[in-house]
């Protein structure tokens, strides 16, 4: 996986949790916090479930001043610009796309069978987003019926990303095509408000 890749990830997921504080009250130092559990977080579950140690933001602590850089620029900006509220859930869906598949493709170099990949992917993808907005008082994106094909886009990216390169050769492209099924499924889904059914008994 190309380290860019990992920066760029954390980055945009550190950008969306700024934006996520607004109407919150935080202070900067409020919105840093927020900005790397949000960055790390959910690759720090999937270093855990893995036994890696030192941790990945650990190891290479320039992921942390990625975040803290990316969170005390935007935090700069919003201040004289104003940015629309749908930038958000842009800037959500690439770090979903981006992070489900840098941890589907770190579990499958550590030797986990693809179904636990799939499900490490969808951890590291969902999981800052969860505890970001568990920081922020708010029921979680990922819990919310109204927020479409959101653990699911990422399942499917990360399915198709294991298909990839377990029956053709390797290639770059597979985790870029990986990242393109997420991106596109999350995209369309808030654009079409496409969305798994909700579950509903006879009796209800």
């Amino acid at each position: 996986m190309p380290a860019w890749i990992e920066y760029f990830a954390v980055a945009v997921c550190a950008i969306s949790a700024v934006l996520a504080a607004e109407g919150k009250g935080m202070d900067l130092f409020g919105v840093m916090v927020l900005a790397l559990v949000t960055a790390v977080g959910g690759g720090t579950i999937r270093d855990l479930c893995l036994g890696v140690h030192p941790l990945f933001w650990i190891a290479e602590p320039m992921h942390v001043w990625t975040a803290l850089i990316a969170a005390v620029v935007t935090f700069a900006l919003v201040r004289f610009a104003h940015l629309p509220h749908r930038l958000l859930a842009l800037a959500d869906a690439f770090g979903l796309a981006l992070f489900g598949i840098v941890g589907t493709e770190k579990a499958l170099a550590l030797g986990t069978p693809g179904i636990v990949a799939i499900l490490l992917g969808i951890v590291t993808g969902v999981a800052g987003g969860i505890l970001r907005d568990v920081l922020r008082g708010e029921i979680p994106w990922v819990f919310k019926a109204e927020v479409n094909f959101y653990a699911t886009a990422v399942f499917a990216g990360a399915l198709v990303f294991v298909l990839l390169r377990q029956y053709l050769p390797a290639s770059e492209s597979h985790r870029y095509l990986g990242m393109t099924v997420i991106l596109l499924m999350r995209l369309a889904a808030m654009r079409w408000h496409w969305r798994l059914p909700t579950f509903q008994s006879r009796a209800s």
